[in-house]
């Protein structure tokens, strides 16, 4: 046998023991090997959907019920469960869900010093934002009437005592709601020589209104008008 002969032989019988070798340690378990794990197992998916829960928004439930039952609970405090009036503004609140009683009665306040003042002054402007037409009509023909004569109406507001809500009710898109508004004033009429015609330039008169109010509620305006006005005497 050549030396070449040799030496290839040595390689090959070399090579063959490290095979064996690198195949007896490659395969030995040594208890430290963790478990071969599922590419899909449950854990994984629901990691997966946390994930793509991540990319969705979700909007929170609306609860219709229990918004209704929190205008309901409001209108209850004005008039009681069962009664005529307390159906009537529970129908009107269907209509229109933003209808707040309280806040409903803090506007007729505030509309009423407005148009009492407003009608005393002769500021028409005032008038034509806060009445219907028919009623604006009525009052401009009172404010020409005293003009035409000469008269003056001097009034000072004091105060309301009591603004309760005595009826409401829908018809069609437009909702109704009549107020008793007791108030007290004190308001003088004067002629064109100053004397003085009608009223008290002094004591305070204690005035009983019944208004009404109305809204069209498929309107986006949510302001209301005075439709409607009475004197109630006790």
């Amino acid at each position: 046998m050549s030396s070449n002969d040799f030496i290839t032989l040595f390689f090959l019988v070399a090579a063959v023991l490290i095979f064996f070798q690198l195949r007896s340690v490659l395969g030995r378990r040594t208890g430290n090997e963790k478990p071969p794990r599922d590419l899909y197992t449950p854990r994984d998916a629901a990691q997966n959907d946390a994930a793509d829960v991540g990319k969705v928004v979700t909007l929170p439930r609306r609860d219709v019920n229990g918004e209704e039952e929190d205008r309901f609970s409001a209108i209850d405090a004005f008039a009681p469960a069962g009664t005529p009036l307390n159906e009537s503004l529970r129908a009107l609140s269907r209509t229109d869900a933003s209808f707040d009683p309280k806040e409903f009665l803090n506007g007729a306040r505030m509309a009423y010093e407005m148009i009492v003042m407003a009608f005393a002054d002769g500021d028409r402007k005032t008038l034509k934002n806060l009445l219907s037409r028919e009623v604006y009509d009525g009052f401009d023909a009172a404010i020409s009437d005293r003009e035409n004569k000469g008269e003056k109406m001097k009034s000072t507001f004091v105060g309301i005592d009591k603004a309760e809500i005595t009826h409401a009710e829908t018809k069609g898109s437009e909702a109704q709601i009549t107020v008793r508004i007791i108030s007290q004033m004190i308001s003088a009429t004067y002629d064109k020589s100053d004397v003085l015609i009608d009223g008290d330039a002094e004591n305070v008169a204690e005035v009983n209104d019944l208004w009404t109010f109305a809204r069209d509620t498929r309107s986006r305006d949510p302001n209301w008008k005075l439709v409607a006005t009475e004197s109630e005497h006790e």
